[in-house]
């Protein structure tokens, strides 16, 4: 297990690496000097209790923060400075802890939004409408149905997404974020206020996502969901990183039963493992 601080050591399978991050707001430390290394193709958990700096590790990723010092490195390249959307176009999709769709649009439209970070037609293409703008944009409308059918709401397609029931949301928000062909999928707490079944139909599409190529970064409180589908999990509280490992390494480790887990909550993950 790498110790708090150490910075992810140079390796051609790592997709993404932090090294050092640190964001600071006033007088809160929010990460400080957190380092990481995710490899290709694996799900990656992310956990720590509340204000442990999870999701501002993921705004700083995205491109929503900037970093006080350290920085990323993606696929080999660094994203010092780039935009949400820049981030996006290198390769990096997200959702959010709280569902952001667009409710009064349908789901095969807000899966479209989400594709349109692929396209080529520029302004003028929008506005004249010629033929090279109307066939990419039946291209994404087909793909968009395509990402429907892949999460498993398909039959929801022309429903607005407010109407969809909440496991179905979740899934929608997962679908669009796969409609920018990530290389690297970044979910924070896709379970939140998923029954049991829904959890469980939600890790088989995880794991049919990471089958499928795509890399997974995953912030999640279920900890069943985390331990049962996760290669490796980070461990953040109060902005530092704890611990890192495997999860049966991570469940094990007494600063993480310490810090965040608990005596109960141990004793439940070891059974749950």
């Amino acid at each position: 297990m790498s110790a708090p601080g150490t910075a992810p050591q140079a390796d051609a399978g790592v997709l993404l690496a932090g090294r050092g991050i640190n964001k600071r707001f006033g007088g809160v430390q929010a990460l400080s000097d957190v380092s990481f290394a995710i490899r290709k193709g694996e799900i990656y958990g992310l956990i720590g209790p509340n204000g442990a700096g999870k999701t501002s590790l993921f705004n700083v990723l995205t491109g929503i923060y900037t970093p006080d010092s350290g920085n990323f490195v993606f696929d080999g390249a660094p994203l010092d400075g780039l935009k949400p959307n820049e981030v996006a176009k290198r390769g990096i999709a997200r959702t959010f802890q709280n569902i952001r769709l667009f409710a009064n649009l349908s789901a095969l439209e807000n899966v479209m939004i989400g594709r349109h970070v692929r396209t080529r037609a520029g302004v003028f293409g929008a506005m004249l409408r010629n033929p090279a703008t109307l066939d990419e944009e039946r291209a994404i409308e087909r793909r968009a149905f395509e990402l429907l059918e892949y999460v498993g709401v398909g039959r929801r397609a022309n429903d607005l997404a407010r109407h969809l029931p909440y496991g179905d949301q979740r899934r929608l928000e997962i679908a669009r974020a796969l409609a920018t062909d990530p290389k690297l999928l970044a979910l924070d707490e896709p379970a939140a206020g998923m029954n049991a079944t829904e959890t469980e139909s939600l890790k088989g599409l995880l794991e049919r996502i990471r089958g499928d190529g795509t890399t997974i970064l995953l912030i999640e409180h279920d900890m069943k969901l985390v331990m049962s589908v996760c290669d490796r999990v980070l461990v953040l509280d109060y902005g530092k990183k704890i611990a890192e490992g495997t999860a049966g390494a991570v469940q094990e480790d007494p600063a993480v039963i310490s810090a965040y887990l608990g005596g109960d909550v141990a004793l439940n993950l070891k059974g749950a493992a």
